[in-house]
């Protein structure tokens, strides 16, 4: 950043040759360097407290649907899972224009406030019906608080620190899910030791109520977090504006349409969506066939599978802490293209190499670009899209996210079974190529095409890139 002297801070002053490096009582504190702004700081632990609470009260959802569907447990798991992603399909575009309209605070807080009344009511209901109700209202009050964050980000952080920023995010949300799993164990432990009587009974004091009380109490945290926090209000002019659209756009699928049409028109955006979400739908197969992947090919069972997992999540951090190093050095853009054809071909070699720790290593390849595409996505999101605009694309984003995963998690498996059959039919699962044999099974295939889809995705991305560096250059 220049300052007003008009001298970057970091460039050495004159007489300073020989002292390149601040003293560390001239150096600002660790926080700021990290986190940028105090406000931002707030924001993200408001996430973090947020995240922690979603995941718990996500583990004692699942529990209570599988106590309250005895007999049919895996059917009753799916029917509340399933009201955690459909809505989006529905409600997600819609969420977007109701948060470019709302006051976005007050957006947040109201969605903190409304989380935290479902969840002090979840201890009591005992019936499937009433458990997905309850996971829908969640779901919409999620999907509204989202957007609304994310389209905050870049009045509280420098542009410089975007990609820290959403580094740090990526952070919150995932990576409080042991804390969320711990959490959930302790409850488990305290409700037999300390609550075992008739008035515990009574408000619920067993393993699933406090996991729920815990999770309305973060909820509240929350929105007293970002209550207090000072996001900068619309100056008048934009109001006025933003009034005359809504007068001339008064049914909210016209502004659904111009959200859209920005989405699938700006090369950036279009380049990031689409890259993100197809990139997922390849990469989303690596989930439910982790498994059987580890068993068929690599032959390392269930043991296998967990040095994987390790692996991938490893590689997610390496590139996420890499891109926040050198942020100011990338073009972010094309850095964002060549780490989504990467996964693919980390992908490709994983899948074609029968060796744990060869494999292992391709795995750790496929979080490193995966790391550094979902940080640079965020952070070109944030850099190209107005402020009038983030919600709607920010909800057309988790849209197309939600859509891609779900649609892997769905067709992963059954590909791979369709695939296992044709393979045994045809080559009997091993085929001869220039003398060397390959085993085939169904869950090398199916990785194959996942590869092919985040390669094909990869090759979007850049012609995108391409052709919105040439139509700006024709404009200019």
């Amino acid at each position: 950043m220049i300052g007003a002297t008009g001298r970057d801070p970091g460039d050495p002053r004159p007489g300073d040759e020989f002292t390149p490096f601040l003293p560390l009582e001239g150096r600002p504190p660790l926080r700021t360097r990290l986190f940028g702004t105090p406000a931002f700081f707030r924001l993200w632990m408001a996430q973090v407290v947020s995240a922690t609470g979603d995941w718990l009260g996500l583990l004692a959802i699942s529990i209570l649907a599988i106590r309250l569907g005895s007999g049919n447990e895996g059917a009753a798991l799916s029917l509340v899972l399933a009201a955690r992603i459909v809505p989006g399909f529905f409600f997600g575009p819609v969420a977007g224009v109701l948060v470019d309209r709302w006051d976005r605070k007050r957006t947040m807080v109201t969605c903190d406030v409304g989380r935290a009344m479902v969840m002090l009511a979840l201890p009591f209901v005992d019936t499937l019906i009433g458990l997905f109700a309850a996971s829908l209202l969640l779901e919409a009050f999620t999907m509204l608080w989202g957007p609304a964050k994310e389209a905050s980000v870049p009045h509280v952080v420098p542009a410089d620190q975007l990609a820290t920023a959403n580094s740090l995010s990526l952070v919150a949300a995932y990576g409080t899910f042991p804390l969320g799993a711990l959490l959930m164990a302790l409850f488990g432990r305290l409700s037999t030791a300390l609550f075992d009587s008739s008035w515990a009974d009574n408000v619920r004091l067993d393993d699933m109520g406090l996991a729920f009380y815990a999770n309305a109490l973060s909820f509240l945290v929350t929105g007293w977090l970002i209550l207090t926090l000072d996001l900068p209000r619309r100056p008048r002019a934009e109001k006025d504006a933003a009034k005359s659209r809504r007068a001339a756009l008064s049914h909210p699928i016209a502004e659904l349409r111009e959200g859209w049409r920005f989405a699938f028109v700006n090369p950036v955006v279009r380049t990031v969506n689409m890259g993100l979400a197809t990139g997922l739908m390849g990469g989303g197969m690596l989930v439910p066939l982790g498994a059987i992947y580890a068993d068929e090919v690599l032959g390392a069972g269930k043991s296998g599978l967990g040095v994987l997992i390790t692996a991938l999540g490893l590689g997610v951090a390496a590139g996420v802490g890499l891109i926040s190093l050198l942020q100011r050095r990338l073009d972010k853009a094309r850095t964002f293209s060549m780490a989504l054809v990467g996964a693919g071909i980390f992908l490709a070699l994983a899948a074609s190499i029968s060796q744990v720790h060869v494999s292992t290593a391709m795995v750790f390849g496929i979080g490193l670009c995966a790391g550094a595409v979902y940080v640079l996505g965020f952070t070109l999101l944030h850099e190209n899209v107005d402020d009038d605009l983030r919600g709607r694309i920010f909800s057309t984003f988790y849209l197309l996210v939600r859509g891609c995963v779900l649609l892997a998690l769905v067709i992963g498996p059954l590909m791979e079974d369709l695939l296992d059959r044709l393979s045994s039919v045809l080559w009997n699962r091993h085929v001869e190529l220039f003398g060397v044999g390959i085993d085939v099974p169904g869950v090398r295939l199916t990785l194959w095409l996942a590869s092919l889809i985040i390669l094909a995705s990869g090759a979007l991305a850049v012609g995108s890139l391409k052709a919105g560096v040439r139509r700006g250059e024709d404009v200019s």
